[in-house]
């Protein structure tokens, strides 16, 4: 890494192999994010975004800070500083809320991805952007103390470099994951998105729509990107894509949107090696069908034994947990209070448990109580932050605090569920292919008692590879020996090519 002085404060230069190993990108800072749900009703509705700012704006600043709780660096495209309103709200606001923020910028909490700028304060080409944020993520960066420096991460800092690697790395494989949805198992895919089976046909013939109008762009030589395919696919024709306002009449508006928004922040986080750090309420990446392709897995090794694989899924014992959850009003907290909250003592041990789980997946029964425990301590950190915040004690809830394992193999979808109420293994078995399988291992904790916005984090783990069906029939041989097992043979929920010219120039992503 090398650091800069250019009139904004010190810039240390990152590439994404000198960031934490266990660095996310969170797909719910991309301006175009909304919860599935939300995304139907706007479109019943005939809403935009800017129509349902106020209850996206809290379901989005909910997710933020839960992605700074719950990791020690979030990779934030430069664009979602000042154009998505539940980050800039801090920018715009000044005084405490901006300190913070710029303490998140100086300890490399958050991390600023840049395309081709160089800068962070560099403009970027062809964003329709919010002046007003923009300002002040300027200023915000201006005014920082010339001791600190600001970690921004580009895929390479040498410009000609970096406009090959992102077109290797970010712009093709973008279309070709496009592209490549019509080989998919396309009525499972339909199911994993929400199609109901009298309408898989036409939604088998949208998404070929969507690939044919994708390679006709390839063949003469330009770019496909999530704004154009948002333009004839998903927006209300003639408006901004940044505006939001999706249109009812396109087919299948909905599903090719999140298919799209899944496609585009999966190939973000792939090319800096990484995790997406998925919402609630988002389509997982399960729904791309992508078993048979190795993944780079930076933040977790590849379990390969059927054995191993089945340790996720067995019982873990908790100890029964006492305790006041508030789990609606995270938001209420100030990222000054984030702030604060990544300074105590109960979020280091929680990141260095967390941290040794992932090193090493392996050993899950050995670290994931450690894990469960930190976290619950955290909680009441949390709770102490709010009432401090409020000048009053909070509302006392009841807290059935669980650890829910999501593994993932090939088309299936194994669900563990424990805490204190209880133990369950569910499995979903949609479809899988001959040969080599490929998925990983989520963790979830969260409450029993579920809540729009209760305090809950998901996070992918390790990946799995089972490298022939022989591996995988043992695998499901010995989970529907696990007590309590129920099976389904249904389709797994998923809810939650030519290469362009060469120049110099990198295209928006």
């Amino acid at each position: 890494m090398s650091s800069s002085h250019d009139g904004e404060g010190a810039l240390t230069r990152a590439r994404p192999e000198n960031l934490d190993p266990g660095a996310v990108i969170a797909q719910s800072l991309d301006n175009q994010w909304v919860s599935a749900d939300l995304t139907r009703k706007m479109i019943a509705k005939g809403k935009s975004l800017r129509d349902i700012q106020d209850l996206r704006n809290d379901q989005v600043r909910a997710e933020y800070f839960r992605s700074l709780i719950n990791t020690r660096q979030v990779v934030v495209n430069r664009v979602f500083f000042y154009n998505n309103p539940a980050v800039s709200r801090d920018l715009v606001d000044g005084g405490e809320a901006r300190r913070a923020h710029q303490k998140l910028l100086a300890d490399s909490s958050l991390v600023p991805f840049l395309l081709r700028e160089r800068e962070p304060t560099d403009r970027p080409q062809g964003v329709d952007l919010d002046e007003d944020a923009f300002d002040a993520w300027r200023e915000t960066l201006a005014e920082m103390p010339a001791t600190e420096k600001v970690t921004c991460v580009r895929l390479s800092w040498n410009d000609q470099e970096n406009a090959r690697d992102s077109r290797s790395a970010l712009i093709n494989p973008f279309a070709a994951r496009v592209q490549g949805l019509t080989a998919k198992d396309l009525p499972l895919l339909a199911s994993q998105v929400g199609v109901p089976n009298d309408k898989v046909p036409a939604f088998v013939e949208r998404v070929g729509e969507v690939v044919e109008f994708s390679n006709r762009q390839r063949i003469r030589d330009a770019a496909v990107t999530r704004n154009l395919l948002y333009e004839e696919f998903v927006c209300v024709d003639g408006s901004p894509v940044s505006e939001g306002r999706y249109d009812g009449s396109k087919p299948f508006s909905a599903e090719v949107k999140h298919l799209l928004d899944l496609i585009y922040n999966v190939n973000l986080a792939d090319a800096l090696g990484m995790y997406p750090l998925t919402p609630t309420g988002s389509l997982r990446r399960v729904a791309l069908q992508e078993w048979r392709d190795i993944r780079v897995a930076s933040a977790g090794a590849t379990v390969r034994d059927p054995e191993q694989l089945v340790k996720f899924l067995q019982r873990q014992a908790f100890s029964t947990v006492q305790d006041r959850l508030t789990p609606s009003e995270i938001d209420t907290l100030a990222l000054e209070d984030i702030w604060s909250l990544r300074q105590s003592g109960p979020w280091h041990r929680y990141m260095e448990a967390f941290s040794s789980l992932t090193a090493d997946p392996a050993a899950f029964h050995s670290h994931v109580g450690d894990v469960f425990d930190r976290y619950i301590r955290l909680n009441s950190e949390i709770v102490r932050l709010v009432e401090a915040r409020r000048g009053s004690k909070a509302e006392a809830n009841k807290w059935s605090p669980v650890l829910e394992v999501v593994l993932t193999v090939g088309g299936a979808v194994f669900t563990a569920l424990t805490g204190v109420e209880g133990w369950s293994v569910a499995a979903s078995l949609g479809a899988t292919s001959v040969g080599s399988l490929g998925g990983s291992v989520q963790m979830i904790l969260r409450n029993r008692a579920a809540g729009q916005r209760e305090q809950k984090f998901a996070r992918e783990i390790a990946s799995v590879r089972l490298d022939s069906e022989r591996e995988w029939n043992e695998f499901r041989d010995l989970a529907r020996r696990l007590p309590g097992y129920t099976e389904d043979r249904a389709a797994p929920s998923a809810t939650s090519s030519t290469t362009i010219q060469e120049n110099d120039d990198v295209l928006e992503y």
